[in-house]
């Protein structure tokens, strides 16, 4: 390949390099390779910097198989002004081609370039990637295992896994993008120089001479995709205006925006860039090369997932199937929108680096993998510049602008040891990552830490053995999941609230540094995966939550004792999710998989019983793509997927197999893999769509959901409740709690036979002593009569106690709010809190 530059953008020899002599004195100024490469991998990846652009990318595979540094070029594809990066349907675009010598240093490839346009709010940027002729390889792999992808034109492509943008997906080349400028201009630069100083706005705590951003009170999950009718982080960003603007103007706010008011936190599923179909066509393809030009077919990325499903190349950069104008700034206008609400409200990220899809095989070097695992593949963190890398890409995703960071599966971190033959835990690297130092409009700060952390999972009796404190003991100012928040609670089931009781006190008595709740995206998930029988006799679904599947699930994960349970009386800090507040539809979604998405669609086959209501699937607006394929009735849809999953264990997932077990029942399609394929896809995007809050906006009740934003703010009102509870008979070695008699002036109990209903009651007193809250509910089970003062071993004087949050429902033909001294009936789901000055 030549060696001469190429087109409009050119090579700066002497910045290039500067960039080499950096490279190599920062080695020789490091005996440990660990700390040479955490000193390296922040100048990699592309920076604006003085009018030119540098360019570093790791490429050991490069030096491995002998591809001489001479061989390898810059690609730059700079596209014309008007291009919209925006758009999702496919179109032709040609672009200006440069071809750029590069340097290498040690395992880095680097060129510094002059003429490449970097990216803004306004224009897509050049593109870049590097390239090389496979022939030029000294080794005798096949050109399949060379290091990149090869394209039509003989040539393979490398790209940067510390990418800032990837506007046509993380398999396309990544985009020049001027963070510099993003970050100059953001809308909450005040914000951030808050940090630090004695601004309540903003609490924080030291930690090493930084300031450590301190723990909400209380936050929502939310799904982008599905949060609003966009699907888009900008439609998220004006719902927040929206609601921001009628709190400055004392506007009441809709029955739906109450859904999301009265928290101080929302965690965002995650915002990374996603795995594509291996057997799909791209959405940066066809790439036609001709001297000074590319034409390549180009199409913002579309897909329908949770957003887990990533490759981990270009995590820095936002997922751009949520970015509706394919540009970065959506993410920072989000951020910056729940920043300045008249209450700031917090944003966390939510980062899964403790695995990859395959997909991501494709497209970074073979040292980042340690080899398959339960969720694609291992990431390889002994490896000094894997570890360096990972642990830069969550850096530079945080730098977006986030304040807290929740640290997916931290139990996945995991790393072979050949002495003992088993996977051990990676605790120095979390620590690594707790120990991350972002940078946001001048600011240098550390974010709220959250680890989602169940070991000894996956070992069989890890729900009994997971202590949910392991990382809480490492780094006391850190926040783990807590064991009510995990997977496969299911509040729907009778007698959950029973059997997980001993969970729920664990909570009571050293809960300060948990997230608690019931309802996140996992926790419907697995609640609508339980069978609902023919006959509702005898079985153990709590149908005193309602009538109806739906009826019941949604009275599950929205449920006025619950809220109140978590927000008025137990510690830590409670999260709910935004699917549920809204009470609208939710499943699992993932058109990214050729391989599983037929089984996954099988996993979901109790779906229609639990999600879609009566009517829902008559609705023109729902489930088109089925309806297309022949499934014209609920019935017949789901008697196919119930049909589809009995199919998979007996023919070992065998797609030509299961299509001769289906025959029998006549679908309307003909039954081939390429169907079966099809049928899933069509699924994934009926359901993705059926989920969307947009077509649930009206369908709030302002009872319901007023009463749940009381909740929420009651605890905003009192932050003392997020620590543990000092309770009697609590053991004195567990933190904050107490056994001392004259400290522990908490109490916490459920009511003793139950006689068919389970009655929580619980007892807190706030730190100065000046105020006691009082919350009974009814949490499972029959109506009941209680009398709350009866319940309570503690000195009370009921004259002083005032009901303030009476559930809906409770004071039906009462002349006057509930008392603490009188017998008050609570039908499943409801609560009274009653709060008395001291």
């Amino acid at each position: 390949m030549s060696q001469e530059s190429t087109g409009g953008a050119t090579l700066l020899p002497d910045e290039t390099a500067a960039l080499v002599e950096r490279h190599e004195s920062t080695r020789d100024e490091h005996d440990d390779a660990f700390a040479a490469a955490k000193a390296l991998v922040p100048e990699l990846g592309a920076h604006v910097r003085d009018g030119h652009a540098t360019v570093g990318i790791w490429t050991p595979g490069l030096v491995e198989h002998g591809v001489p540094a001479e061989a390898v070029s810059l690609e730059v594809l700079t596209p014309p002004a008007d291009v919209d990066p925006g758009a999702v349907d496919a179109r032709e675009v040609t672009f200006e081609r440069s071809t750029v010598p590069t340097r290498r240093a040690g395992e880095v490839t680097y060129a510094a370039v002059e003429g490449a346009v970097p990216g803004t709010r306004e224009r897509l940027g050049s593109l870049y990637q590097l390239v090389y002729d496979p022939a030029d390889a000294t080794s005798d792999a096949d050109p399949a295992d060379l290091p990149g992808e090869l394209v039509a034109d003989g040539l393979a492509t490398v790209q940067d896994p510390l990418a800032d943008s990837v506007p046509f997906g993380a398999f396309g080349p990544a985009e020049l993008y001027d963070r510099a400028r993003l970050d100059a201009e953001r809308d909450d630069r005040d914000y951030f120089a808050t940090l630090g100083t004695d601004d309540e706005r903003v609490a924080t705590s030291e930690d090493d001479g930084l300031p450590r951003v301190d723990p909400a009170t209380s936050m929502v999950e939310i799904h982008p995709g599905t949060a609003t009718e966009r699907g888009s982080l900008a439609g998220l960003a004006d719902f927040v205006e929206t609601v921001g603007e009628k709190e400055r103007a004392g506007e009441d706010p809709t029955a739906f925006e109450e859904t999301f008011a009265g928290y101080d936190a929302v965690q965002l599923m995650p915002v990374e860039p996603l795995t594509e179909r291996s057997d799909a066509p791209g959405n940066w393809r066809g790439v036609a090369r001709d001297g000074d030009t590319a034409t390549a077919t180009v199409a913002r990325p579309d897909k329908v997932n949770w957003g887990y499903d990533i490759v981990v190349g270009a995590f820095g950069a936002p997922c751009p199937s949520i970015l509706e104008s394919g540009r970065p700034d959506e993410l920072v206008d989000f951020i910056a929108a729940c920043h300045g609400l008249p209450d700031p409200v917090k944003v966390v990220f939510d980062v899964a680096l403790g695995h990859a899809d395959d997909g991501g095989l494709r497209i970074l070097p073979d040292r980042f993998f340690h080899g398959p695992g339960m969720y694609g593949q291992h990431l390889d963190y002994l490896d000094p510049m894997v570890r360096a890398h990972v642990l830069d890409l969550q850096r530079r995703k945080m730098d977006w602008g986030a304040d807290g960071i929740r640290v997916d599966g931290a139990q996945d971190f995991r790393n072979y040891n050949p002495e003992t033959g088993e996977m051990e835990h990676d605790d120095d690297f979390l620590a690594e990552m707790d120990a991350v130092t972002q940078e946001v409009a001048g600011t240098e700060y550390r974010p709220w830490m959250i680890y989602e952390d169940g070991r000894p999972w996956p070992r069989h009796d890890w729900e009994l053995a997971s202590t949910y404190r392991t990382l809480i003991e490492q780094h006391p100012h850190s926040f783990q999941w807590s064991p009510i928040t995990f997977a496969h609670n299911k509040p729907a089931m009778l007698t959950f609230w029973a059997s997980k009781w001993w969970r729920v006190r664990e909570v009571a008595d050293m809960g300060g540094n948990w997230i608690t709740g019931v309802a996140n995206h996992d926790t419907v998930r697995r609640g609508t995966q339980v069978d609902v029988p023919e006959s509702w006799e005898g079985d153990p679904i709590n149908r005193y939550l309602g009538d109806s599947a739906p009826e019941i699930i949604d009275r599950a994960y929205d449920n006025p004792a619950t809220n109140a349970l978590l927000h008025t009386l137990l510690p830590g800090v409670p999260m709910d999710f935004l699917n549920a507040n809204a009470r609208g539809p939710w499943g699992f979604v993932r058109d990214t998989d050729a391989e599983w998405n037929v089984k996954v669609v099988a996993d979901e086959h109790n779906l229609l019983d639990w999600q879609v209501r009566e009517g829902d699937y008559d609705d023109d607006r729902f489930f088109t793509r089925l309806k297309a394929l022949g499934f014209g009735t609920r019935e017949e849809l789901d008697a196919f997927v119930k049909a589809l999953a009995a199919t998979i264990e007996p023919t070992d997932y065998d797609s030509e197999a299961m299509c001769a077990m289906l025959e029998p029942l006549d679908p309307p399609m003909d039954l081939t893999p390429a169907n079966l394929d099809a049928f899933a896809d069509a699924w994934m995007r009926d359901v993705a769509d059926f989920a969307n809050l947009g077509h649930w906006r009206d369908a709030q009740d302002a009872e319901r959901t007023g009463f749940a934003r009381r909740v929420r703010e009651f605890r905003q009102e009192r932050p003392w409740l997020r620590e543990s509870m000092r309770l009697p008979d609590a053991p004195d070695d567990e933190g904050p709690v107490t056994a001392d008699a004259a400290e522990a002036t908490d109490r916490f109990g459920y009511r003793n036979p139950a006689n068919g209903s389970v009655v929580y009651y619980g007892l807190r007193e706030s730190p100065a002593g000046d105020e006691r809250v009082l919350f009974v509910g009814n949490m499972e089970g029959a109506p009941t009569a209680v009398t709350p003062a009866d319940l309570v071993d503690a000195d009370l004087d009921p004259a002083a106690f005032e009901a303030a949050l009476v559930a809906p429902g409770v004071a039906e033909g009462r002349e006057a709010p509930p008392a603490l001294d009188e017998a008050v009936e609570l039908a499943n789901g409801q609560a009274v809190v009653f709060v008395a000055a001291r």
